[in-house]
């Protein structure tokens, strides 16, 4: 604890302890309080959302085709510690890969039943299901990825090749010079550790709801406090261990079963599912989300009645901004030895890939079922029982359900352990003192530390009803994250204007 950032650290972890306080005393004001401020931020500044996730994309495929791609992190004789392979199982499971687990069957249910007014589609029609699945493409392939890709770029050319201290504030290092290393870095910091703390409570919320939901499924297991507590400390004391382990350990242990699982689940799915409507609606989605991608990208909703954009689209950009400075420290130390070229393909292209198949297997299994089945039965249990309970819904209309839906189980189990492994790791060395490339693992500790919080404030506010608080506080975190990422684009864009100072 002697290297603990008392300025980083502090902070945030107070405003959290005090944001479960103020949930728990009156949870329902703290909820309405948060939703309030962040429908009038989402009102206010969606179109600045939709713009400036558009361009951060646009200026990853500028730097695909300039001289800057060429540019090996580390420098020229820069040898790297990951084969490639590792290298994607790692970026794929510690993103967004927890996300399309549950979101993959139970989004495009809203949009097939629920597409936004003002792009005049009937609902639960055939043109409904095309919009639903092309919009499960936008939502989780390119602009999202484009804003992990940004920031981690960023931070490892500053970091690796400038050499600039482990910190966010150092991402801004192209603009602001050496200012960012003081007091400013410091303050930019601890905000962007809230917003990922915040965000990671709320995700493991979720997760425990989840795998809560499958063990009453398959094995009658009714969610309690005990069971509740039971779930959340398994998770929390195997993500701390695999933390500590380091990153050549264990989480490239848990990623290297957690892609196979993924993998090995999607054949199976596509193989006794309707693959050929799969591949149908498919290829149908993908012409239009090719056709339509800036117009979608773009769409903001004029009526004042039509909050579809705010309701998913801004508020997922919303998301993916409080997630990513954090996640850039972590992105960032994993493309040592390998070229900018190298880097946006493994953090871009193929993660957006994967992403893209999978929706296009689950989505339009979902889809399939939900649309020529008897009375929309899976959308039924979505609304009736949640969305923890749609995913082992549509496995047990498959073939070996029973084993199927336990595979499924402990892939989300080792999905938010890695998930949460990567991101305990990022926290922990942003805290800290001492972090180089030398020397790139933070304390034991402080990992503990970050590790027990998370878990603590997840279990309290799932007992306590009060888990959509933490939701929306993560999502908050996104609107100075925004501006963050503008001023990060800029420096991203310097630095491409001036490649000489990074070989």
């Amino acid at each position: 604890m002697r290297n603990l950032k008392h300025g980083v650290f502090w902070p945030p972890f107070l405003i959290l302890i005090a944001s479960v306080i103020y949930s728990l005393h009156d949870s329902a004001d703290f909820i309405s309080k948060a939703t309030t401020l962040n429908s009038f931020l989402l009102d206010k500044f969606g179109w600045l959302y939709s713009i400036s996730t558009l361009l951060f994309l646009g200026i990853i495929v500028w730097i695909y085709f300039s001289p800057m791609a060429k540019v090996r992190i580390g420098g020229k004789e820069a040898q790297p510690f990951l084969t490639k392979w590792r290298w994607f199982t790692i970026t794929l499971c510690t993103t967004i890969a927890t996300g399309i687990l549950f979101w993959g069957t139970s989004e495009p249910l809203y949009h097939l039943h629920a597409p936004p007014q003002g792009l005049d589609i009937e609902p639960n029609s055939i043109e409904s299901m095309r919009f639903a699945m092309s919009t499960l493409f936008m939502h989780w392939t390119l602009i999202p990825y484009g804003i992990y890709t940004a920031a981690g770029l960023l931070f490892t050319l500053v970091y690796y090749n400038l050499k600039r201290p482990f910190s966010l504030g150092s991402m801004l290092y192209p603009i602001f010079g050496q200012r960012v290393e003081g007091r400013m870095g410091k303050v930019i910091d601890a905000i962007c550790l809230y917003s990922l703390v915040a965000g990671m409570a709320s995700s493991l919320g979720t997760g425990i709801l989840t795998i809560s939901g499958g063990l009453n499924t398959l094995y009658d297991i009714e969610s309690s406090t005990l069971s509740l507590a039971i779930i959340t400390l398994v998770i929390v004391a195997t993500f701390i261990l695999s933390a500590v382990s380091g990153l050549m350990k264990g989480i490239r242990l848990l990623s290297d079963w957690n892609i196979k699982a993924f993998i090995g689940l999607a054949i199976f799915v596509f193989l006794c599912g309707p693959s050929l409507f799969i591949l149908k609606l498919g290829v149908e989605s993908i012409g239009e989300f090719l056709q339509t991608f800036l117009q979608r990208s773009l769409y903001i909703g004029l009526s004042p009645s039509d909050k579809w954009t705010q309701n998913w689209t801004i508020f997922y950009w919303a998301n993916w901004l409080a997630w990513a400075p954090v996640s850039a420290l972590f992105l960032g130390r994993l493309s040592y030895g390998y070229t900018v070229r190298e880097f946006i393909h493994f953090n871009l292209i193929y993660p957006s890939i994967f992403g893209a198949i999978w929706m296009m297997i689950f989505g339009g299994t979902a889809l399939h079922l939900d649309y020529f089945g008897e009375g929309s039965p899976i959308y039924e249990v979505l609304q009736n029982g949640g969305i923890e309970h749609v995913s082992f819904t549509i496995l047990a209309t498959l073939p070996f359900d029973k084993i199927i839906s336990a595979i499924f189980l402990v892939i989300v189990f080792l999905s938010f352990v890695t998930a949460s492994d990567s991101n305990t790791s990022a926290m922990s060395g942003l805290s800290s003192t001492g972090i180089s490339p030398d020397s790139p693992e933070p304390s034991l500790g402080i990992k503990v530390i970050w590790g027990m919080t998370i878990g603590a404030v997840s279990l309290i506010m799932i007992v306590n009803s009060g888990i959509d608080g933490v939701k929306m506080a993560s999502n908050l975190g996104g609107f100075p994250a925004l501006f963050f990422m503008i001023l990060a684009g800029f420096a991203l864009v310097k630095l491409g204007r001036t490649v000489e100072t990074l070989e």
